[in-house]
Formats: structure tokens, sequence, C-alpha cells
């Protein structure tokens, strides 16, 4: 159980993205109001992704989450180095973006994507390597795609976007 922090903007705006209005939705919020949102669910673990939540996270929201018992994820493009402090690092690299960050604990590439493709990440320090089918009148078929390399390497496995077949956004 987590609960996610989305955080507005990014850097890269793919345009395959399936978040487009985490480029300009959102409400300012301070760190204490940020804090006292998420206590309200009493999860154990907060994951901040966006956009790209390195272009604000900072070490202070690490810092204030941890302070309250809190263990902190990110979901980051990989394209920018984080504070301090997270516990779970997940990267989901971009073709043509510069890669900053190239350990953590699961490395999540959107499948297929032209110019990033799954050998180019495999020797990076990752505890984890997923192949996301990506989303789009194409899903069915890059689904297969997806099975069939995981298959092949089973270096690599299947994550689904779970909450879009649940409905939820």
């Amino acid at each position: 159980r987590c609960v996610f922090v989305r955080l507005t903007g990014c850097h890269l705006r793919c345009a395959w993205c399936d978040t487009t209005y985490a480029f300009t939705e959102g409400a300012w919020l301070t760190l204490d109001e940020i804090v006292e949102r998420v206590r309200e669910y009493a999860c154990p673990t907060i994951e901040v992704t966006g956009g790209e939540p390195l272009l604000q996270m900072d070490g202070a929201l690490v810092e204030a989450l941890h302070a309250r018992r809190f263990a902190v994820a990110i979901e980051t493009n990989g394209t920018r180095l984080p504070p301090p402090g997270i516990d779970w690092i997940c990267i989901s690299p971009k073709a043509g973006a510069p890669l900053a960050l190239t350990h953590g604990d699961e490395l999540k590439l959107v499948f297929p994507q032209p110019g990033a493709e799954p050998e180019q990440f495999e020797s990076l320090d990752f505890r984890y390597f997923y192949l996301q089918p990506m989303d789009g009148p194409q899903r069915e078929e890059n689904t297969q795609s997806a099975v069939c390399y995981c298959l092949k390497h089973p270096h690599w496995r299947v994550s689904l976007q779970t909450q879009k077949f649940l409905g939820i956004p």
C-alpha cells in the first residue's frame, strides 16, 4: 500500500505520455500541507511521481516524510539525481533523454520505445527490470510484444498498469 503524491511538470513531454494532465494541472501546496494530506491515508509508504518529480522534490520533503515514519519512494525518468535518503527508486528512462541516475531498485521501461531498447539498460545497477507495454491503440500488440521479449530475456519481467484495468486515474 502506498499514497501517490503526483507533482506537476515534466521537461520531456513524450508524445505518448499518459499523464499529460501533470503538465498543467495541480495546486500549489506547502511542505506542511503535503505532509498533512498524506497522513490522512495512514499508509506506510509515499510514492512521489509526476510529471517529473525531481524538478521539485528536495531533501526537505524526504526528511519531513521520514520524520513522520513514512518510507519514501520515487518514480522518475532518471534525468536528474535525487536528494539523499529515498528508500525506493524506480526510473522509467525515455528515448533520447540523458540518463543521470543509473542505479536504484527498479527500472521500468515503456515498451516498445524506438531508441530505448531494453538491451541498452541491462548493465545498469537495478534490482528489477520491467517492461511496461505502451498504452494506446496498440496496447494489446505492445503487451504481446513485451511478453514475448520477457520470455526470451528472463532478466526482464512484464509490468502492467493495474490502475488502468481498475479504472483508477
